[in-house]
């Protein structure tokens, strides 16, 4: 009976933030202006930024290291490297201003109306402006190097959506919890710090035992960046890792229902220590 219950309040929970769009998208957009305010160049600096962070990757590695390619990759490392990276970019951009996304948005908390389960997703959402152009970047980094977009290429939405929804879940836990928890800023920075090395970015899986292998796969970001991998550089569909795509949306599901269960919990609270 209590899992029933939860489980109703978790789709209500669900249906007031999807109700909340119009007002999510406004103020999507004001926050993504709100970072760039007051430069001279304003919302330019959102598209050189990343594309200065390509350039820089593009020099050291191709130009500087000249790296060779991985032993289970034939791509150009720069290729298989980006392919890696931009979705950890995006990763820990939404996850750490998500969560600090209500201490910053304070003053909406004490409006009883506000519905301050969208502040998490606004913040993604803002992010995600960046991470499209990232995208357009590296498509254009794989013809530069003379590889025609391929059918393959269309599933990396899928698993930005993916991750969409798996950070989303994580937010509503950390931006709730840093209220009374003043200290889980920087306890997830630290945390991402570590999932950086452990997660087959720079390296490859194939470095390790194969007994070791099975350890590093439990990491969801796993699954998020060898997908852009897979659509880009293995062409592999995303069905094909059946095991490991239903042990990621179980994992996903678990965060983002515990996620709305605790912010639901925590939210008559959230004013009065603010």
């Amino acid at each position: 009976m209590f899992i029933i219950k939860q489980i109703a309040n978790f789709f209500q929970f669900l249906a007031d933030v999807i109700q909340s769009r119009a007002v999510i998208y406004e103020l999507t957009k004001q926050d993504f202006k709100a970072k760039y305010l007051g430069s001279y160049l304003g919302l330019v600096w959102a598209f050189v930024s990343p594309t200065v962070t390509i350039a820089i990757f593009w020099f050291v590695f191709q130009v500087g290291f000249k790296a060779k390619p991985v032993s289970d990759s034939t791509m150009p490392f720069v290729l298989w490297l980006m392919a890696g990276i931009i979705p950890w970019f995006f990763f820990v951009d939404s996850v750490s201003s998500a969560g600090n996304s209500i201490l910053e948005k304070s003053y909406l908390v004490q409006k009883v109306v506000f519905r301050v389960s969208i502040l998490p997703i606004i913040k993604i959402l803002s992010a995600l402006i960046i991470h499209f152009f990232f995208i357009g970047i590296l498509c254009a980094m794989f013809m530069g190097y003379g590889y025609t977009p391929q059918i393959y290429n269309v599933q990396v939405f899928y698993y930005l959506f993916a991750m969409i929804v798996f950070v989303v879940g994580l937010s509503w836990i950390t931006s709730s919890v840093s209220i009374f928890l003043r200290d889980t800023g920087q306890i997830i920075g630290m945390m991402l710090q570590f999932g950086f090395w452990l997660t087959p970015i720079f390296w490859s899986l194939t470095i390790l035992p194969e007994k070791y292998q099975a350890f590093i796969k439990l990491n969801p970001v796993y699954y998020i960046t060898e997908g852009y991998r897979d659509s880009f550089i293995n062409k592999v569909w995303f069905w094909e890792h059946g095991a490991l795509t239903a042990y990621f949306w179980s994992v996903t599901f678990v965060i983002l229902i515990t996620g709305a269960v605790v912010f639901r919990k925590l939210r008559p609270h959230l004013a009065d220590i603010l």
